[in-house]
C-alpha cells in the first residue's frame, strides 16, 4: 500500500540541491519574465497609443481577460495535481504550454494596424491560458524540490536571479538598439522582445524537463474539492500570505501599466522608457544575494517586510520630478529596484512553507491547487491594477497620444497615480506580512511532524 502523498519531493531537510539541478529547472523562469513586463507595461501603452484603442477599453479588455483566465487556474492546478504519467505530473503540462503560448505571443507582439479590442481580447486569454499551464506545474514542481526552510529560498532565488538575468539582458537589447542605432519606441521594443521569446520559450521548456528528473513518489491528490477548500480555508498562515502578495501585487499592476505614460507625460521622454526598466531589473538582480543573507538573518517574511519598506520610502521622491528630468529618475529606479528584489524571491519560497501545513492536515501534497489560487489572485490583482488605473487616467481626460497636450491637472492626476500607488498598497502589504507565523523554528516543527507522519503511515519504509 503505497503512503500518503506526505513524503519530501526528492531532498529532506539539510540536503543540497546541485547547482545543476538548480540552474536547469530556473530555466524556464527567463521566458516567463521576459514576458512579463511587456504585458503589463507595453502591450497595454502600444494598443492605447499607437494602435487607436482608448486607455478605458484598453482597461477594460485586460479586466475581463484577466477575469476570464482566472477560472483555468484552478482547474490546471487541480489537474496538475491530479495527473499520472510516466514522466511526472508538472513536466507534461509544462509541454502542452508552450505552442498556445508561441502562438500568442507572434499575435499580441507582431499586431497588424488595425487591430481592434476584440482581437486584443482574444489573443490575451490565450496568451493566459498558456501561461497558467506553464506557471502553476512549473512553481508547483519549485516547491517539491527541497523540504528546507532556507534551501527553499534558495531554490526561488535561483529561479529569480536566472529568470532576471534574461529580463535585464532583454531590457539591454532594446537600450543598445537605441542609443547606438536609434531603432526604438513602443514598438520596436515590443518586436524586438517578442523575438527572443519565441526562440527562449520553447529551448528553455525543453532543457528543463529533459535535464531535471521530477520525482515520482507522489501519488496523485485525491481529496474532493470541496472538502480540500474547507482544509485551504482553514490555512491562516497562507491567508495572510496570499492577501499581503494580493495587496503587494494591485501596487505593483498599477505603476506598470501607467510608468510608460508617467515617463512620456511628466517628464517628456518619448523612447528611453526601456532604460529606466533596465534600471530596475538590474539593481532586482544585483540585490538577490542581499536578500538570501537577510533572510538567513530575520527570515523569509521580515525580509519581504524590509523590501517593501524600501518602495515606502523611495517612491514618492518621483513626486519631484518634471519635464526633462529623467536620468534624475534612474537613481530612484535602482534604490526601488534593490527592494523589489525581496518579493520576486521570499514569498515564492513562503509558498511552500505554507503548502507544508496543508500536506500535514490533508495528508495529500496539493502543490498546483495552492499555485492555482495564487495565480488567480494575482490575476485579480493584474485586472484591477490596469483597469483602475487606465479607467481614472481616462476619467480626468489624460490623452495618451504621443504628442498630444495635457492640462496641468491631467498630467498632475496621472502623477498622483504613478507616485502613490506602490507606498499605499506596499506599506499595507507590509502591515499584513509583518504578523506571518511559519518562522524557520515553526516550519522545523512542521516537518517534524510530516516525518512521525509517514512514518506512522508506512513504518516499513526506509
Amino acid at each position: 500500500m503505497n503512503p500518503p502523498d506526505t513524503a519530501p519531493a526528492q531532498h529532506a531537510p539539510g540536503r543540497t540541491l546541485s547547482r545543476r539541478s538548480l540552474f536547469f529547472y530556473s530555466l524556464p523562469e527567463m521566458p516567463l519574465q521576459v514576458a512579463a513586463i511587456p504585458v503589463l507595461t507595453f502591450i497595454p501603452n502600444y494598443y492605447g497609443s499607437e494602435l487607436g484603442i482608448s486607455l478605458e477599453t484598453v482597461g477594460l479588455v485586460w479586466m475581463i481577460a484577466m477575469l476570464i483566465d482566472g477560472i483555468t487556474d484552478p482547474v490546471v492546478g487541480y489537474a496538475s495535481d491530479r495527473t499520472v504519467t510516466r514522466w511526472g505530473r508538472r513536466r507534461v503540462w509544462m509541454v502542452a504550454s508552450v505552442p498556445l503560448m508561441l502562438l500568442s505571443v507572434y499575435q499580441l507582439f507582431f499586431p497588424d494596424h488595425g487591430v481592434g479590442a476584440t482581437y486584443l481580447l482574444f489573443w490575451m486569454i490565450v496568451l493566459w491560458i498558456g501561461w497558467t499551464m506553464l506557471l502553476i506545474p512549473y512553481y508547483a514542481w519549485g516547491a517539491e524540490l527541497s523540504a528546507d526552510y532556507h534551501e527553499r529560498a534558495v531554490v526561488s532565488a535561483w529561479r529569480t536571479a536566472v529568470g532576471m538575468f534574461a529580463n535585464v539582458l532583454s531590457k539591454l537589447v532594446p537600450v543598445v538598439a537605441l542609443y547606438l542605432f536609434a531603432y526604438g519606441g513602443t514598438q520596436e521594443v515590443l518586436q524586438l522582445i517578442g523575438i527572443l521569446l519565441m526562440v527562449l520559450l520553447p529551448l528553455t521548456v525543453f532543457l528543463c524537463v529533459w535535464q531535471v528528473p521530477e520525482t515520482l513518489q507522489f501519488v496523485p491528490a485525491r481529496m474532493p474539492v470541496i472538502a480540500g477548500i474547507r482544509v485551504m480555508w482553514r490555512n491562516g498562515p497562507f491567508k495572510r500570505l496570499l492577501l499581503a502578495f494580493f495587496i503587494n501585487y494591485i501596487g505593483t499592476s498599477i505603476s506598470s501599466a501607467t510608468i510608460i505614460f508617467y515617463i512620456r507625460g511628466v517628464l517628456g521622454e518619448e523612447k528611453a522608457g526601456i532604460t529606466m526598466i533596465l534600471c530596475y531589473y538590474l539593481a532586482n538582480l544585483l540585490s538577490i544575494p542581499f536578500w538570501l543573507k537577510v533572510s538567513h538573518s530575520l527570515g523569509k517574511h521580515r525580509a519581504w517586510v524590509a523590501g517593501l519598506l524600501i518602495f515606502v520610502v523611495a517612491s514618492p521622491a518621483y513626486l519631484l520630478l518634471g519635464q526633462g528630468d529623467f536620468y534624475w529618475m534612474l537613481p530612484i529606479a535602482a534604490i526601488t529596484g534593490v527592494g523589489g528584489g525581496a518579493f520576486w524571491v521570499m514569498p515564492n519560497a513562503m509558498k511552500a512553507d505554507v503548502i507544508d501545513l496543508d500536506t500535514l492536515k490533508s495528508g495529500e501534497n496539493r502543490a498546483a491547487t495552492y499555485f492555482a489560487v495564487w495565480s488567480l489572485a494575482i490575476k485579480l490583482a493584474m485586472a484591477l491594477g490596469p483597469w483602475l488605473s487606465l479607467s481614472v487616467l481616462g476619467w480626468v481626460g489624460y490623452d495618451a497620444t504621443p504628442g498630444a497636450h495635457n492640462t496641468v491637472q491631467q498630467v498632475l492626476g496621472l502623477k498622483l497615480i504613478f507616485v502613490f500607488s506602490t507606498p499605499l498598497f506596499y506599506g499595507l502589504a507590509a502591515l499584513i506580512a509583518w504578523r506571518y507565523p511559519v518562522t524557520e523554528e515553526r516550519h522545523r516543527r512542521l516537518r517534524a511532524a510530516l516525518q512521525r507522519r509517514v512514518a506512522r503511515v508506512a513504518p516499513d519504509n526506509p
